[in-house]
């Protein structure tokens, strides 16, 4: 019986519908003309001038400081919080379950709007701290998850040869199993960070006066009107993401 093309066809028109936009993105961001509508030759004028962005490097500073420091402290409660879930076994850890995959399922909008509701009603200034705060919430999530799956293949037998041989419960933690979870806890962080870095929607919401990001000058520059610079400067976000993603795949199907 003949195969049908079908599913074929299909997945080639997704796959076209999706990445297309962005080749145009890619290809515009080389093109000499100021507007997208025609060529005009290839020319790098508009990666040189991002060098004479000040704005633009400001929310870059922004982006990096929120996106390393959330990733260090989701790195570091993700990493706990995935160890408890699959060390511990209780109905108390359901409620846990709940809390760490929640974030992952609520609709961004409403985290943003409820943390800024939440961060109004403490008196909490909006700025970079919040926005801090609010990246945290949800980089937990992925970094748990990532960790979890890394845990599910781990032989915990290796930590308990380790103590047998005269380590105790934190050498056994620091020098055998940390070592062992690297690639798990690595490849979270580096999703965590990249998350980060492209988060718009909460951010929008929590950010305050001077704690413009990355993502919402973007947005700034399209209102008023700079294309030939968003797409350079999506290009290289673009790279950076794809350079993220593939480092975390690879960290985590490494044996």
């Amino acid at each position: 019986m003949k195969r049908s093309r079908l599913p074929l066809l299909i997945t080639v028109f997704v796959l076209i519908f999706f990445y297309l936009p962005i080749l145009v993105l890619v290809i515009n961001s080389f093109n000499a003309s100021r507007f997208g509508s025609t060529w005009e030759g290839f020319s790098l004028r508009w990666y040189q001038r991002l060098w004479h962005e000040r704005e633009i490097w400001l929310a870059l500073e922004n982006s990096l400081i929120i996106g390393v420091s959330a990733t260090v402290l989701s790195v570091v409660l993700g990493t706990t919080a995935a160890f408890a879930l699959h060390r511990y076994q209780s109905r108390l850890q359901r409620i846990h379950y709940t809390l760490i995959y929640t974030p992952l399922v609520v609709p961004e909008i409403l985290m943003g709007i409820s943390l800024l509701l939440f961060f109004s009603a403490i008196g909490l200034e909006l700025g970079l701290f919040t926005i801090f705060l609010a990246h945290v919430t949800f980089c937990i999530s992925f970094v748990a998850l990532v960790v979890l799956g890394r845990l599910q293949d781990f032989d915990f037998s290796i930590v308990e040869a380790a103590q047998d041989l005269g380590a105790n419960w934190w050498a056994a933690c620091w020098k055998v199993l940390l070592p062992l979870l690297a690639p798990g806890i690595v490849a979270g962080g580096l999703l965590a960070f990249t998350l980060s870095i492209d988060d718009f929607v909460i951010s929008f919401f929590v950010a305050g006066p001077g704690s413009t990001t990355l993502p919402i000058r973007i947005y700034s520059m399209i209102k008023h009107g700079s294309p030939p610079l968003i797409n350079a400067l999506s290009s290289i976000l673009l790279l950076l993401t794809f350079l993220s993603v593939w480092l975390s795949q690879r960290l985590t199907t490494e044996t």
